[in-house]
């Protein structure tokens, strides 16, 4: 009898959609790279990016600024007409320079007038390694080094040890975006250490969701970067797990 042609799997009837706050331009492509690996419309999920100005300066006083209360509310009224189910502030330095209290006030308030839950990318690390089952972590920052300390901090603060940190000492997010895929894996390859159960690369403004397993089969542990735990961490405030072969051992188990 005639062999019926294969027919496309029917779209999901619901579709999730994570809005993300990016600060300026540098690495946001890796956004819509997540969409398309973790299935796109196919699998129901829309990934848009929305973007908030202001100096791209890795420094306090800048970085206070542009996590503040009135930029994030421009943000997600950007974001308002894409529906999300969830909303990420998507700048780690942006959200940890704050400390834990101030950084949980930041998501509260960015909740409150998005009208759905928010996370920031700091919390997302957070959340992330203790998903992973990892207390013990190495970094391998973009950031000047007081900067960089100011993670170790925040990660102290949410139960995660860190026991080596490097600093690449570089100025502007404008810069770290233009880091090639070879400068990425090296600068983050660098930052690990034996006694680290996995390494962090803090900064979304980095292109790394291209390189996570190239860096995870290298190191032997698993790599969280900052988009990668971005996008996992808004798919968590909206119960979503799905698995990846593609983003690395974060999104190889469900039920985080």
């Amino acid at each position: 009898m005639p062999i019926s042609p294969l027919t496309p799997p029917e779209p999901p009837s619901e579709t999730t959609t994570i809005g993300f706050i990016y600060p300026d331009h540098a690495a946001e492509d890796d956004y819509p790279l997540a969409e398309q690996l973790l299935g796109g419309d196919m699998a129901g999920i829309k990934l848009p990016v929305e973007h908030i100005y202001g100096t791209d300066l890795h420094a306090v006083p800048e970085l206070l600024d542009l996590g503040s209360e009135s930029r994030l509310a421009d943000g997600a009224a950007l974001l308002a007409k894409h529906e999300p189910d969830a909303v990420m502030w998507a700048c780690t330095s942006g959200s940890f320079v704050y400390g834990w209290e101030g950084a949980r006030d930041q998501a509260d308030r960015l909740a409150a007038v998005a009208g759905v839950p928010a996370s920031s990318t700091s919390f997302a690390f957070v959340h992330a390694a203790h998903a992973l089952r990892v207390r013990r972590v190495a970094v391998a920052a973009s950031y000047p080094d007081d900067v960089a300390r100011l993670f170790v901090e925040f990660l102290g603060a949410g139960g995660i040890e860190v026991v080596s940190m490097g600093s690449a000492d570089i100025d502007t997010a404008a810069e770290v975006g233009e880091l090639s895929p070879e400068a990425v894996v090296e600068l983050a390859a660098s930052g690990d250490h034996p006694a680290a159960d996995a390494l962090l690369v803090p900064d979304t403004a980095m292109r790394t969701l291209g390189e996570i397993n190239t860096l995870e089969t290298r190191l032997g542990k698993p790599v969280l970067t900052a988009n990668q735990v971005t996008v996992w961490e808004g798919l968590r405030l909206t119960g979503r797990s799905p698995l990846v072969r593609t983003l690395g051992a974060l999104f190889g188990q469900r039920g985080n």
